[in-house]
């Protein structure tokens, strides 16, 4: 396989995958003692820690509606996380962007009106980098929020995939990313009515092959949301057995 070359002619991509193959999922949820809610993800080599805090009162009660509830996203990265090796500020372009998409996605989906005038605080913090950062923080909160005991109407689920070499390929890896010929999609559905939460789309994709990346996506998004309900589970679980003893 040449440099340039992302998939060979056996139909098997730099890391080894097929076309069509997610990267190793490793998740798990109350893993820092102080949140109300907390999560790590793993995808791959992206890993994703995120921290909950509330619902507890909101500091803009004479602003907001009795109906609102106020979500706060912080996303950040460790300096260790890229290759570029440099500490980034709050105020960083890309930094800010992400966080205004994860609150974007996740804000329709909660049921603030349960608890109004409430503040909820999420802080993701990125560990590694190699590809996926966006979905990989996206079904980090999720396992969080969920954590933290915050009602949902559903999972949030989210997964990316690309096209290239006249095929789509699911959860683009970091050297993938990064090939100008790659367009990279990256859907959040509720996988029980697949509704869809969240869409983007890096790159030019021709409109004939958009259908089959988006189907592509969806079908990642699903498995993640089996990940995520096994995690919910196995943790739910594990608090019964703790509180039972």
């Amino acid at each position: 396989m040449s440099r340039n070359e992302l998939v060979n002619p056996e139909g098997l991509r730099v890391d080894g995958r097929r076309a069509n193959e997610l990267r190793k999922i490793t998740c798990k949820s109350n893993v820092i003692d102080y949140a109300d809610g907390s999560s790590y993800y793993e995808q791959g080599n992206t890993k994703v820690l995120v921290g909950v805090f509330g619902p507890r009162e909101s500091k803009q009660r004479g602003v907001i509606q009795s109906t609102q509830v106020v979500f706060n996203v912080e996303f950040s990265m460790a300096p260790f996380s890229t290759g570029e090796r440099r500490k980034r500020s709050k105020n960083d372009k890309r930094l800010l962007e992400i966080a205004a998409i994860v609150k974007q996605t996740f804000e329709p989906v909660i049921l603030g009106n349960l608890f109004s005038r409430s503040q909820i605080d999420v802080f993701i913090h990125l560990l590694q980098q190699d590809g996926g950062m966006l979905e990989a923080s996206i079904n980090a909160t999720c396992l969080a929020l969920i954590d933290a005991g915050i009602p949902m109407i559903d999972y949030v689920c989210a997964c990316a995939a690309g096209y290239t070499s006249g095929f789509p390929l699911l959860d683009l890896n970091l050297s993938e990313e990064n090939s100008f010929e790659t367009p990279n999609l990256t859907v959040a559905i509720l996988p029980r009515s697949e509704k869809i939460a969240l869409i983007q789309l890096k790159s030019k994709l021709s409109v004939d092959k958009l259908g089959d990346v988006l189907e592509l996506a969806k079908v990642g998004c699903q498995f993640v949301h089996k990940k995520l309900d096994q995690t919910v589970k196995t943790s739910t679980a594990d608090l019964i057995n703790k509180i039972s003893t």
